[in-house]
């Protein structure tokens, strides 16, 4: 496997390596080779004792926020004449922009 490792100069006392995203698994070295070569053995040492597991986690949809009001005039009988009413409106503003 290989893992993105971060390897840091911390001056006069060597380095310190981790791994990205594994918190605790951090080790320092009096050089750069040295902090990698305990990362590595603080690695192998962590998956000789884990079992990696895939599970499956259920998210919430919250879909479009507007979904709710989706259908909630589908059973009044002034839609039809206010939509009618609404195009004839939207035609007269046309028009009269025209001009």
């Amino acid at each position: 496997m290989t893992y993105n490792a971060i390897v840091e100069n911390t001056g006069p006392s060597g380095y310190t390596a981790s791994i990205l995203g594994w918190p605790g698994c951090t080790v320092k070295g009096a050089t750069k080779d040295e902090a990698l070569t305990r990362l590595r053995q603080a690695i192998a040492n962590r998956l000789s004792r884990v079992e990696i597991v895939p599970i499956e986690v259920d998210v919430p949809q919250n879909g479009h926020p507007l979904a709710k009001f989706a259908g909630m005039f589908k059973d009044d009988e002034l839609l039809d004449q206010f939509l009618l009413d609404m195009a004839d409106y939207r035609r007269e503003v046309d028009t009269d922009r025209a001009e």
